[in-house]
């Protein structure tokens, strides 16, 4: 038999991923940065007054970042808590979900640049 959705027991589970969104923001410096560049592409975007469909790809490519950035924040901890000295293992699972957030990023840079290079080039050749 189905059980009714726990809208006390949702609602905790939305409290704990907003606590994990703050403390990324608030403690993890790639984060940061992740979220001043995210600031800068927003007020671009207003700025450049870029489309509905060019909004959506922007909102996503930002997600993704911030999502992959939260879980490679989590796979840190795990394996900080597992071994606190040096182990060459876990420096390569490390390293590889860096990664993970690295692509995504350079993914989303080429992404703006589709968006906004044009937009910019345009604005050049009105000066000129």
């Amino acid at each position: 038999m189905n059980q009714p959705i726990n809208i006390r027991k949702a609602i905790k589970s939305f409290r704990y991923a907003g606590f994990g969104i703050y403390s990324l923001f608030r403690h993890e410096n790639n984060a940061k940065i992740h979220l001043l560049a995210a600031v800068v592409v927003f007020v671009a975007g207003i700025l450049f007054k870029i489309s509905n469909i060019e909004w959506c790809i922007i909102i996503i490519q930002i997600a993704l970042v911030w999502a992959a950035e939260a879980f490679n924040t989590a796979i840190e901890k795990i394996a900080d808590m597992i071994s606190s000295t040096y182990h060459p293992t876990i420096k390569i699972i490390k390293d590889v979900a860096a990664a993970g957030v690295l692509i995504l990023a350079i993914s989303a840079i080429f992404v703006a640049g589709f968006i906004f290079l044009p937009k910019i080039w345009d604005i050049f050749q009105t000066i000129n």
